[in-house]
């Protein structure tokens, strides 16, 4: 919303001027820089039960509190499984139902394991992650549109992240805004179920021989015809 598309570090300050403006649900990872947005009354954060759900994972066989915690996340997927492709409101009414109750008992059980858990054991530290942003997981129970993770975007991104040992050698800051752009294109062509070669070579083409700088909006993947895909 008005901010730069790239910033060169992940201080807490640039979601919020990319997001200056927005209002509505944010679904997030953990990162601690979402936590400012948060605070304000026209954004709320949705966290992500997967991220929650790998802290128990790296410690589940040896320690039973942590693979009785998957046990029952895995049940909270499971609905979701279910629930895949239903609408909103239907979503919603099932996770009330049936997700609700669930997640209540697993509050309890992470309250009283944390009592008997050594405070700085990595249990302990798998438990306050996720009760530290309680109210965010969930959220989804209340919001039939929100998701339970955040797993669709992480994905989306994989190919950057793989991608970011390439990204030291943009040769300079403005060298890795323009990479930084060009990622944004070919992923939103892919958002849009467009062929990123096609739209690239089309769109140079356009562009080449002609098309006015004044319409570039004209070319962006979301406009494009069958042509490119």
């Amino acid at each position: 919303a008005g901010a730069h598309p790239t910033a060169p570090d992940r201080h807490a300050a640039r979601p919020t001027a990319h997001l200056t403006g927005f209002a509505g649900v944010l679904q997030v990872d953990g990162y601690a820089g979402y936590r400012a947005l948060g605070r304000s009354n026209q954004v709320h954060l949705a966290f992500c039960w997967s991220h929650v759900r790998r802290g128990f994972y790296e410690i589940a066989a040896s320690r039973p509190a942590a693979a009785e915690a998957l046990v029952r996340i895995a049940q909270l997927y499971a609905i979701e499984q279910e629930i895949r492709g239903s609408t909103p409101h239907q979503r919603r009414a099932a996770r009330q139902e049936r997700s609700a109750p669930m997640v209540a008992s697993l509050r309890r059980f992470l309250d009283t394991s944390l009592a008997r858990a050594s405070g700085k054991g990595k249990l302990a530290e798998a438990i306050r992650y996720a009760l530290n942003r309680w109210d965010g997981l969930c959220r989804f129970l209340d919001d039939g549109r929100v998701e339970i993770d955040s797993n669709i975007v992480e994905r989306s991104i994989r190919p950057l992240a793989l991608n970011r040992k390439n990204a030291l050698f943009a040769g300079s800051d403005q060298g890795g805004d323009h990479w930084a752009v060009i990622a944004s294109l070919i992923e939103t062509c892919k958002l849009n179920r467009i062929n990123p070669q096609a739209w690239f070579s089309a769109t140079l083409t356009r562009l080449v021989t002609g098309h006015p700088a004044s319409a570039l909006d004209q070319l962006m993947p979301w406009t494009s015809t069958p042509d490119v895909t």
